[in-house]
């Protein structure tokens, strides 16, 4: 029998008032493709696409496997001419794709096995129409499916690897198979999605990732968190700058490959959640993020930390233990205040960034580590490899690609989105019910030059959140810090402020130099102790329970 002779209406048998279905003689189901890329969607929605790309794949070569066998036990036949062929001629009966290139070769030399080129594939389209374009090819069952048959056929291991995909914008869908050996490390990536030889197996594998997953969402809570934005990368960094902007689409295009990032800026600018982000968007998201700040730690600490010990090897060590290297196994390590390493440590690191293994502290045998490294730091680290403070060729290791994080004070624009942000959480853990910000408590937001930076902003959100008695943060509610703005000239005309604003800035400000003693304060302003009440009263400082008579007999007994 031909491949064209082919005809699924012959191999399918059922009751045409319902009941089972059955292809090659197993029972088999209808699904509405729709449907199918509904569940495609909630699996990626649930586990991460990592997960279900396995899911996904593990089913397609199943499919794939079982259905070799089945022609082989039901049409021996057309097993027995056409093996090698029928594969791809199933696929396009049973709707998954169309066919309409297919070469096999022996698979000698240089060329592969078997070229495929695909249209009309079902899972590019609902991956589109569910998903949206993809940045990589996305018929993820379809392939594994051709793995499996041919695999079967084989009878040794035959992968397929799609590199043109209708869900990414490529025309047609194209894949090309070779034996495994002959894929070399090309093939290695690919191979984990494979895994789970058993439905135990299976489960096991999606309740750790499922763990891993609600672990990093509640940590993510905890971080230094954005929102308010357009798209996938704003929401989570809530640029509204373009220099944050800049730098998320830095961010963004680091998470697509495995190099080590240096992230630098300024203390308190966000750098840990920087590098969360790089992780969360890269392939290794659904592995650990793990954190060390080396700052903090001793020479002896961090080298035990990072590379862990042997039972023994010093006083208290009465286990072995892994380290961060290894806890971090197929995630991320992220390397805080990387500048504050000791040059001895800094050799050790370089070691085992170049040869990617780790030896424990009392051991003398190495261990292989698969991690990406991002490192941060506030220091100036060409000005430290300068003075010989810091190697030049760990500088290059870590800084493949580097990442400027941009001080709060350049991004005037993401002030006010982060504090909305950081009141909405803090008053929601209160819990308290603040809505916002007064006009008066915004503009001090917007002044002040925050050399602490978010993390100074969420500070001080959290404060106010403490301190606030009505429905909206005022600037009364705001760390002294903030209420006593320096009076500077004004250089733009959209920064004009009015006259009783900085006479309300400046009174404020005598009376935090003075440590809040009103009488001194009434006295170097030059106004009656009355005057100074009343305007404390107009401006809401509800700590200003003193009467204009009792600030007169402080002001006359010098206290």
């Amino acid at each position: 029998m031909k491949l064209e002779d082919l005809d699924l209406r012959e191999l399918l048998s059922f009751d045409p008032e319902g009941g089972a279905i059955n292809l090659l003689g197993e029972r088999a189901l209808l699904f509405n493709a729709f449907a199918l890329g509904q569940l495609r969607k909630e699996l990626i929605d649930t586990v991460g696409e990592f997960a279900a790309r396995g899911i996904l794949t593990r089913f397609g070569y199943a499919n794939g496997w079982r259905t070799a066998m089945n022609i082989q036990q039901n049409m021996p036949e057309t097993w027995r001419e056409l093996k090698g062929f029928a594969g791809a001629k199933f696929h396009s009966l049973t709707g998954m794709n169309r066919v309409v290139h297919n070469v096999r070769r022996d698979g000698g030399g240089s060329e592969p096995l078997i070229e495929s080129t695909w249209s009309d594939c079902y899972e590019a389209e609902q991956h589109l129409l569910h998903i949206g374009r993809a940045e990589g090819p996305v018929c993820w069952a379809e392939a594994a499916f051709a793995s499996g048959y041919v695999s079967y056929v084989e009878g040794r291991e035959v992968y397929f690897i799609e590199d043109a995909c209708c869900g990414k914008g490529d025309a047609v869908c194209h894949v090309t198979a070779r034996y495994r050996e002959d894929w070399g490390a090309q093939i290695e990536p690919y191979l984990a999605y494979y895994r789970a030889d058993s439905g135990p197996a299976l489960l096991k594998e999606l309740s750790d990732k499922l763990h891993r997953t609600e672990t990093r969402l509640k940590k993510r809570q905890r971080q230094l968190a954005f929102l308010e934005a357009d798209d996938e990368a704003s929401r989570l960094v809530a640029a509204r700058s373009e220099t944050m902007r800049t730098t998320v689409e830095i961010a963004r295009r680091a998470a697509r490959v495995d190099s080590s990032v240096l992230v630098t800026g300024e203390s308190g600018v966000g750098k840990e959640c920087m590098a969360r982000f790089i992780h969360d968007q890269s392939t290794r998201a659904t592995r650990p993020f793990v954190a060390v700040n080396c700052g903090a730690l001793t020479e002896t600490l961090l080298e035990s930390e990072l590379f862990g010990h042997a039972k023994g090897s010093f006083t208290g060590a009465d286990r072995d233990r892994a380290g961060l290297f290894e806890a971090a196994a197929g995630g991320t390590l992220f390397l805080d205040e990387i500048g504050e390493v000791s040059p001895a440590m800094q050799v050790k690191l370089l070691r085992a960034l170049q040869e990617r293994e780790v030896r424990r502290v009392g051991e003398n045998k190495s261990r292989p580590v698969n991690v990406r490294i991002v490192a941060a730091t506030n220091r100036n680290l060409a000005g430290e490899i300068a003075a010989g403070r810091f190697r030049q060729d760990l500088y290059y290791r870590l800084r493949v690609i580097e990442l400027q994080v941009p001080p709060l004070r350049e991004r005037h624009e993401d002030i006010l989105p982060l504090a909305r942000f950081f009141l909405n959480r803090h008053a929601h853990h209160a819990p308290r019910a603040i809505t916002g910000f007064t006009p008066a408590a915004a503009g001090h937001l917007l002044r002040y030059g925050w050399p602490g930076n978010v993390r100074e902003l969420q500070n001080a959100v959290e404060y106010a959140v403490a301190m606030c008695q009505e429905s909206r943060i005022d600037a009364g509610d705001l760390p002294c810090e903030l209420q006593v703005l320096s009076l500077k000239p004004v250089l733009d005309k959209e920064c004009i402020r009015p006259l009783e604003e900085i006479e309300r800035d400046y009174i404020l400000g005598v009376l935090h130099v003075v440590g809040d003693n009103k009488a001194q304060a009434a006295a170097e302003l030059n106004i009656g102790p009355a005057t100074l009440y009343r305007k404390l009263k107009e401006y809401g400082i509800r700590d200003a329970a003193d009467s204009p008579a009792r600030l007169v007999r402080s002001a006359g007994s010098g206290t």
